[in-house]
């Protein structure tokens, strides 16, 4: 898939932001940045801890943000991962979950890898296929 209108500045803005991510344990920092319905920016980073329990990954950290900002379940329409390493890196299983939460099956998720340049534009529904979301909670 090829980058849509806007998805490069939204590359740009979670490469930015990466620079912020405190990880002195892995070094692994990771930048992410959300589109929202309203054309605001979210951004979030990785930040590590020395009990290792208590990291945040830098998906859920932009998520809060966002929602400490207003936004609600179905505003992200588009997210950006920027990270370091042998290929463009999918986020993890909880931030899979979280995102579910926040955006649609088929919010576009850019995948970014600043050590080759690559860069894998995926969908939501791609990376976690039969999502646990609030239409599964009995009673709704």
């Amino acid at each position: 898939m090829k980058l849509r209108p806007g998805e490069a500045a939204l590359v740009a803005a979670a490469r930015e932001a990466r620079r912020l991510a405190y990880a002195p344990y892995s070094r692994f920092k990771v930048g992410v940045a959300l589109l929202l319905n309203d054309g605001r920016v979210i951004t979030g980073v990785n930040v590590e801890n020395c009990s290792y329990g208590l990291t945040v990954c830098a998906e859920r950290n932009a998520i809060a943000a966002a929602v400490s900002a207003g936004a609600k379940p179905g505003d992200v329409l588009a997210v950006a991962i920027v990270t370091k390493a042998t290929a463009a890196t999918s986020p993890c299983g909880a931030c899979r979950q979280v995102l579910a939460e926040f955006c649609r099956p088929t919010t576009r998720i850019v995948l970014h890898n600043v050590a080759d340049g690559a860069t894998a534009p995926v969908t939501l529904a791609s990376l976690l296929p039969r999502a646990f979301t609030p239409d599964n909670m009995p009673d709704r």
